[in-house]
């Protein structure tokens, strides 16, 4: 096993509603859905945004598509019309989901690393 950015396998887009962030994590190959949803629970991903005061999150899976949503509570400082941060809609915290490490299997990390080359 390997560990890699979670970038490394899966791409991410992320929106908003009030107060609440909603992050769509889409895998790119259909081999790497299982390995996500091993890893990256919601219990990882309310750790990675814990700093952000994050209240509950859900995960919900779309395997035929190899894709997540994940939807977190009370993460955007009171949303765009409560918030003084810069990113009040939390356009750019998909990419901080994507920065969670994984660990994928050789043969897997093998795989990815000649389809990249």
């Amino acid at each position: 096993m390997s560990d890699i950015q979670l970038h490394r396998i899966a791409h991410a887009r992320s929106g908003d509603k009030g107060n609440r962030l909603n992050i769509a994590l889409i895998c790119y190959r259909p081999e790497f859905f299982d390995i996500v949803a091993q890893q990256v629970t919601t219990e990882r991903v309310a750790e990675l945004f814990s700093s952000r005061k994050v209240g509950r999150v859900q995960r919900y899976e779309l395997p035929k598509l190899w894709a997540f949503n994940f939807v977190l509570d009370h993460v955007l400082d009171g949303g765009v019309n409560a918030s003084l941060g810069l990113d009040g809609h939390g356009k750019t915290l998909s990419f901080k989901l994507l920065t969670l490490p994984v660990s994928l299997p050789a043969s897997l990390l093998q795989s990815l690393l000649t389809d990249q080359s």
